[in-house]
């Protein structure tokens, strides 16, 4: 699928909270645009449409994909509804980018994957932390070979921010902080250090006032020999609270890296020390501290419009994905085991 020259036309599903990020960064890509909103609830409907202009609407995303010619949808829905949506996309023969967390179960992100790969549509995940740019600096940074061979990592993000304010749901759901976050830290140390071979997890639950664990701990092996941790928690009160950063340290064998508050990042490499601000563009539509996350949406969207134009393979890919979601699981099977590591590429 190659669009050089063609305004790509898209249909976004589900007009809640985080879709509004979407649907401002979509205003701004070139080469691409919003032409029809789907939303089951009318009123959250109707208010995206008088927000951003859109008045192509619909309350089914069946009559959607009937009624409109679409390039491809972006599905910002909940996680159990996203089977059923990339399904019926990948049979009209329409692209499809995806919120995460991709799937319920990796037999579903396996199933929707093999749905768009046999109707020949592209799939991504909307996967958005690893186009963070700081994070996209830190990579830079490897890419260089400036810290020689990486040997330790650690990805860390913690906060006692509220985030059940805006999204109540995650109060109630079993499985909370890797499902929701843990799954963006595992594909920043999946994206820095590279894929996994085993894993091992820890996890609690701080806030008695919600169902699921709200602080993880995980250890991972990676393919190359490096060692790295993933850490997060929504139960750490800070000095300064950091929330939505996430910090950075790597050792390698000729030098450091460490991303910390404020999107400082100080690269120690040959006895030589560099202090580099890595801030994230402040969008005229974005909101601090929310910026460095809106940033990053519409970055993802740029590269998937490039891809879409150019038939070339998105970074996260369904397929890509299916990777960082195997550590999802392998990491709550570890922390039922009390801390036992399991060995990820059994799950593939």
């Amino acid at each position: 699928m190659i669009m050089p020259d063609k305004k790509l036309k898209g249909g976004l599903i589900g007009c809640g909270f985080f879709a509004h990020n979407h649907l401002h960064a979509w205003a701004e890509i070139e080469g691409a645009e919003i032409a029809a909103l789907c939303d089951r609830d009318e009123k959250r409907l109707e208010e995206a449409s008088q927000k951003f202009g859109i008045a192509n609407l619909y309350t089914d995303a069946a009559e959607m994909l009937a009624s409109e010619a679409l390039d491809f949808v972006d599905i910002a829905t909940t996680v159990a509804t996203h089977r059923p949506l990339v399904e019926l996309a990948a049979k009209k023969g329409v692209a499809v980018i995806c919120q995460k967390p991709f799937a319920q179960t990796l037999e579903d992100a396996q199933a929707m994957v093999n749905a768009c790969k046999a109707a020949g549509v592209p799939l991504m995940v909307h996967e958005n932390f690893r186009w963070q740019s700081p994070i996209r600096a830190v990579r830079a940074v490897l890419d260089a070979g400036k810290l020689g061979e990486v040997f330790w990592g650690r990805v860390s993000f913690r906060s006692a921010y509220d985030v059940f304010s805006g999204q109540p749901y995650l109060a109630t759901e079993e499985r909370f902080i890797i499902q929701d976050l843990g799954i963006h830290i595992l594909d920043i140390a999946r994206f820095l250090f590279g894929d996994v071979t085993h894993i091992s997890a820890a996890t609690r639950r701080v806030n008695t006032n919600i169902r699921g664990e709200d602080v993880a701990t995980i250890l991972l092996a990676h393919e190359n020999g490096a060692t790295s941790i993933c850490d997060c928690s929504y139960a750490t009160h800070l000095p300064e609270e950091l929330f939505p950063q996430t910090l950075v340290e790597i050792d390698g064998s000729r030098g450091t890296l460490r991303l910390g508050a404020n999107y400082q990042m100080i690269v120690h490499a040959d006895g030589h020390t560099q202090t580099f601000d890595v801030s994230p563009k402040l969008h005229d539509w974005a909101n601090r501290p929310w910026h460095n996350i809106q940033e990053s949406v519409f970055n993802i969207e740029r590269h998937w419009t490039a891809c879409l134009k150019g038939g070339q393979q998105p970074e996260t890919s369904g397929a890509d994905n299916l990777k960082t979601m195997a550590l999802v699981f392998a990491a709550y099977e570890s922390a039922a085991a009390n801390l036992e590591a399991i060995d990820v590429r059994l799950m593939a």
